[in-house]
């Protein structure tokens, strides 16, 4: 087991690789189907409640140990081999001020949390200053401290990754302060705010990131398929027909072969029932 070096948004510091990952992930509830009849508009692929599929079927596609190893390490620049040094534990139907978990896991005293975006939302570093809380109030309780003693508890290092592939343009990488969001009066300009949060952007849109596509071969194929789709919508096609179209090329291409063969169906199932048609009338 190699050393490991920090996130993609810092790359000059080292950090010792810990022997054992602790990760859990959670899952969204299941949303009532919802017919699919008319073309969708391309143009409208940014609006809140379509496209969301592509947050649920991220989680999908890196349930896997293997995968879930390969796109750590990608992003950390780290070299672990073991996918059996994963430890996952699964959270069911977990949501906190309308913030549902991707992936979040303990590692070398570092608390992360991975989040999958297809819309664009500068609240953020809130919305995970929220959920960091319930971390650290999980991550005490579990193992029995006391926050009342006289002794300074250690806690993780808490570090949050967004990745992004929604329609918006975006940079490769972004930071985005909770900092920012607080209101500012000339009077507390020098006085800096107890409170911090920052959300590192990744851009996963098709194109975007090649160096760490290249290193993560599942984050390269996810792109390629929501790329497919997005193909064929642009086109005139139907979401039932992009979604056909777009496995189609993956399949013919080598591009998730062994996933969408296993779960073709649930796929196409899964994108059609999170689809919300009715924002587009």
């Amino acid at each position: 087991m190699k050393g490991e070096a920090n996130p993609i948004a810092s790359k000059k510091t080292k950090a010792k690789a810990s022997k054992r990952v602790s990760i859990s992930s959670s899952r969204r509830s299941q949303p009532h189907p919802i017919a699919q009849k008319k073309r969708p508009d391309p143009g409208l692929l940014e609006t809140k409640g379509n496209l969301k599929y592509k947050d649920r079927l991220f989680r999908m596609i890196f349930q896997d140990k293997k995968d879930l190893l390969s796109l750590y390490n990608a992003v950390n620049q780290s070299h672990y081999e073991n996918p059996e040094e994963l430890e996952i534990t699964t959270l069911d139907n977990v949501l906190y001020m309308g913030m549902k978990n991707d992936l979040s896991f303990l590692v070398d005293s570092i608390l992360n949390l991975y989040e999958a975006q297809s819309t664009w939302n500068p609240n953020m570093p809130l919305r995970g200053l929220a959920y960091f809380s319930r971390m650290y109030s999980g991550y005490v309780a579990s193992r029995k401290l006391d926050i009342y003693s006289k002794t300074r508890i250690p806690l993780p290092e808490p570090r949050y990754l967004v990745f992004y592939n929604g329609t918006k343009d975006e940079p490769e990488l972004l930071e985005l302060r909770l900092s920012d969001s607080f209101i500012k009066k000339p009077a507390r300009e020098k006085k800096a705010p107890c409170l911090e949060c920052i959300a590192t952007v990744i851009n996963i849109n098709w194109g975007h990131n090649q160096e760490l596509m290249a290193q993560c071969r599942r984050l390269y194929e996810y792109a390629f398929l929501i790329d497919q789709i997005r193909k064929g919508l642009a086109g005139g096609l139907t979401l039932e027909g992009a979604i056909d179209q777009g496995i189609g090329v993956c399949l013919k291409e080598g591009i998730l072969t062994e996933f969408l063969t296993r779960h073709q169906g649930e796929v196409k199932t899964m994108i059609l029932t999170e689809y919300d048609e009715a924002l587009h009338l």
